[in-house]
């Protein structure tokens, strides 16, 4: 087997091994090949993938050779991880996810109350997909399941945590003195 023709298997195994990457020593090792024709190999790849235009990389971090998305290309990275369409799912499965991460713990009651309708499609859908789960029981009538964000849903939508939720725009205020209304009429009193 020539080196080139190892390229196929060096890259299916930094794609295995992920962010982490490989050391010089376990490509070695894993291809049966000497510490110097794997640095040959790793060298050679990476000088491929820039030769072509590749939308990933091969670098050197910390001792390990790593696959890697090209810097140019963050943009549309960061557009698909914060695009809400990316996760695949509907309107309403998004609108019952931002009330369960906004008002969690939550139960399906209070989030049919808030959208005023049915939620129990939408509700199913995330737990199957691992966005919310359940995290409780209601102290009322019937023990209603309450339910909350899972890692996943941070995972997702890329927060560190809840605190990196953007702020809930804020209310409109009432008038301080409702008595200046006349209620079940149109016209207000001076």
């Amino acid at each position: 087997m020539t080196l080139i023709s190892m390229t196929g298997p060096l890259e299916a195994i930094l794609f295995a091994a992920g962010s982490e990457g490989l050391a010089t020593e376990e490509i070695a090792d894993i291809l049966q090949l000497s510490v110097d024709e794997s640095l040959r190999l790793c060298e050679e790849l990476q000088q491929a993938l820039t030769d072509r235009g590749a939308g990933i990389q091969l670098m050197e971090l910390a001792g390990h050779w790593a696959l890697t998305t090209r810097p140019e290309h963050a943009t549309y990275l960061r557009r698909m991880a914060t695009s809400p369409t990316a996760s695949g799912l509907s309107a309403a499965a998004l609108e019952v996810l931002a009330i369960v991460a906004y008002r969690q713990p939550v139960s399906r009651m209070d989030i049919e109350s808030i959208r005023g309708v049915q939620s129990d499609r939408a509700v199913a859908t995330l737990v199957h997909r691992g966005m919310i789960r359940e995290v409780g029981r209601q102290d009322a009538p019937g023990r209603p399941i309450l339910y909350g964000t899972t890692d996943t849903f941070l995972q997702t939508f890329g927060l560190r945590s809840l605190d990196d939720l953007p702020p809930l725009p804020a209310e409109p205020e009432l008038p301080q003195d409702l008595s200046l209304f006349q209620f079940g009429s149109t016209v207000a009193r001076d």
